[in-house]
């Protein structure tokens, strides 16, 4: 191994080394606590620590890092204590995450680090967020994210080089190489012969580094970052390393050839770095001893520390609280002044009084920009807010939405269009895992709107149509919610905007040019998780949302002899417990009316909820009328037939002859 020290000084290579040593020595602890039982679980970097350190030491100290469970190296670089990092490992409350969450899973804005979630791949797209915002914001940082060869095969690494390329957004993306993901090596996870050959592919620029020289990670880093800075724009590094210990200490090594270890044992980063220091006199051994004898000295005493820190005390007010960062929702009431709009257009204006009262609102989506989006919502908004903040993205929904949570880390708000509701499969890990647990996990806020233009009543198929908002409502730490009418379009959107919390906001396709309706002036709100009563009745509740909403007024004015009380729930989570039990008492008959399908459908949910709350206020059983548990058909006369609507007449029949 040969390392160039360029023009630093003894001073400058001993801090290196130093910076390098201290990580090995606090694994090294690690190891021994592991066989003694004291911890369960480790993900060991031995061998890999040139990379994390070499890198981190690259960045400035207000630059984002996103690394991954093998980089302790970056965490103490950036001189977060060894006592807090121990009490995250041994889940006390005095970790980051308040025993929550393990290992590296968890950011902090103090330290600028932003850590992973197990499925390995999404963080690359919150680098491009962060990176986006550092861009709009005209300042001139780079964004450092690691990721393994094993995740490179992941979709989300593909979308988020090819965003940034696009973009020319200022992130580093590093490869860490160590021939394995768990067992499987690295000719069964992909063909190339070098995967920095990919950065070709996006137009990019692509490098491959010695990952076990502390003095070349270093340098080069250090040299792409202030280029970047300067000249805002994508590239891929390949650092090629070796994994020294097992995938985590559980798994062992047997799967790996002995010749591996023998030929990589002579590359460990810190015994040549060690052995270069000392040819230079820059070190000797008793300096070694002393470094080395310190080091010990304080680990050993941090890690007891931490493992007499106290453990959480569980408190369901607390943990259902901490899903969501704090906030109290003051609304705004409307002006007097109101225009006849369409449920499309009052999003429009929702829209547009969220981008003119946010200056840091970023609104993402495929083709929203020049074109106007598919429905054309976004008409003329790149002429009114500019191409930085009104951004047309690749066919890449978990990327975008990925990068929509890396803006609210950065100080953004974003908005997020799914061209169709149902294309919100390809973004889903993004939504139900970050964008949903990132308050709870380490108390950071997700900014993020995501619209989600759903439902059926056109013909258009399984595929553009389906009702999936109970996927979403089963998912602690999201908002949704629902508008029927323009005037709670408009005002939701507004609300959902101001929310710092993730909100899927439903907009049905149906509805965008078929409803009309008066909508106030200017900026107003309408309160999440609070039902409106659009009709007071005697015999009967029918509880909906949506689509739903109109079925049951049609109905209802078909049959002006049935004394209904009509709940339109806008909210579905949270949703409006109160508003739901006094109608039920009131009447004591309901019928739960939705667009999706019966099984499991979020009319379940509250079924359940009335059963088990307002049992004796009921004088028959509650009906859930929904529509039929298949795909949805494309041919109009199967759909009909399909949806809850074709269903109501004998739902109301039932529940009455009781």
């Amino acid at each position: 191994m040969q390392f160039d020290r360029k023009d630093k000084d003894d001073a400058e290579l001993l801090a290196l080394y130093k910076t390098l040593l201290y990580p090995r020595m606090v694994e090294e602890k690690m190891l021994i606590l592991l066989r003694q039982g004291r911890i369960g679980k480790w993900f060991s970097g031995i061998g890999q620590e040139a990379i994390a350190v070499g890198s981190t030491l690259a960045m400035q100290s207000d630059e984002y890092i996103l690394p991954m469970h093998r980089n302790l190296g970056v965490f103490t670089s950036r001189n977060i204590p060894l006592t807090k990092l121990m009490a995250q490992w041994q889940g006390k409350v005095t970790g980051f995450t308040k025993g929550r969450d393990r290992s590296f899973h968890f950011g902090t804005q103090d330290y600028k680090i932003i850590g992973m979630i197990s499925h390995l791949g999404p963080q690359m797209a919150l680098a491009d967020g962060i990176a986006l915002a550092d861009l709009i914001a005209n300042k001139k940082n780079a964004t450092l994210v690691f990721t393994g060869e094993g995740a490179t095969s992941e979709g989300d690494f593909h979308e988020a080089i090819n965003v940034a390329a696009v973009w020319n957004l200022p992130v580093i993306f590093l490869i860490e190489n160590n021939g394995y993901g768990l067992s499987t090596p690295t000719n069964e996870q992909y063909k190339c012969k070098n995967l920095v050959d990919r950065a070709l592919g996006y137009g990019i620029e692509g490098l491959q580094l010695d990952g076990n020289n502390i003095l070349a990670v270093y340098d080069k880093l250090s040299e792409l970052a202030s280029s970047i800075r300067e000249n805002p724009r994508p590239i891929l590094v390949e650092c090629l390393t070796f994994r020294m210990r097992g995938h985590e200490e559980a798994s062992g090594t047997k799967y790996v050839p002995q010749h591996l270890f023998d030929e990589w044992v002579k590359k460990d980063p810190v015994q040549n770095f060690e052995n270069y220091l000392l040819s230079e006199n820059v070190i000797n051994e008793d300096t070694i001893a002393t470094i080395k004898s310190k080091f010990k000295a304080e680990i050993e005493a941090d890690v007891e520390f931490a493992f007499n820190e106290p453990e959480p005390i569980a408190n369901d007010v607390t943990e259902l609280d901490d899903m969501f960062y704090p906030y109290q929702q003051q609304v705004v009431a409307p002006v007097e002044a109101k225009t006849e709009l369409r449920y499309l257009d009052a999003i429009t204006a929702g829209l547009k009084e969220g981008m003119q009262r946010y200056d840091n609102l970023v609104i993402m989506g495929q083709d929203i920009g020049e074109y106007g989006g598919a429905f054309k919502i976004t008409d003329g908004f790149v002429a009114q807010f500019g191409k930085a903040r009104v951004r047309n993205t690749p066919i890449c929904e978990s990327a975008i939405v990925g990068a929509g949570l890396g803006l609210s880390i950065n100080g953004y708000k974003a908005v997020v269009e799914m061209q169709f509701a149902d294309f919100v499969t390809c973004g889903f890990n993004q939504i139900v895992n970050n964008l949903a647990k990132t308050h709870y996990r380490w108390g950071e806020k997700a900014d993020v709107v995501v619209r989600m233009p759903t439902g059926a009543g056109t013909g258009a198929g399984p595929f553009h149509s389906q009702s999936n908002e109970a996927w979403f409502t089963k998912t602690p730490g999201l908002k949704v919610v629902y508008p029927a009418f323009p005037h709670d379009a408009k005002g939701l959107l507004m609300a959902a905007i101001e929310d710092p919390n993730p909100v899927i906001y439903f907009e049905h396709k149906y509805l965008y040019r078929s409803l009309t309706g008066l909508v106030p002036d200017g900026y107003y709100t309408v309160e999440i998780g609070k039902a409106n009563i659009l009709k007071q009745g005697e015999q009967l509740t029918i509880i909906t949302y949506g689509l739903g909403v109109h079925w049951a007024l049609a109905y209802l004015n078909q049959h002006p002899e049935i004394s209904v009380t009509l709940v339109d729930l806008i909210s579905l989570q949270p949703w409006d417990k109160e508003t739901v039990a006094n109608a039920v008492k009131a009447t004591g008959r309901v019928i739960i009316l939705h667009e999706d399908t019966l099984s499991s459908g979020f009319g379940a949910e509250i079924a359940a909820w009335i059963a088990e709350h307002c049992f004796e206020y009921l004088d028959a059983p509650v009906l859930r009328c929904a529509s039929l548990d298949t795909a949805i058909p494309m041919s109009k006369v199967l759909e009909d037939s399909f949806l809850a609507k074709s269903k109501l007449g004998k739902a109301v029949e039932k529940v009455l002859a009781y």
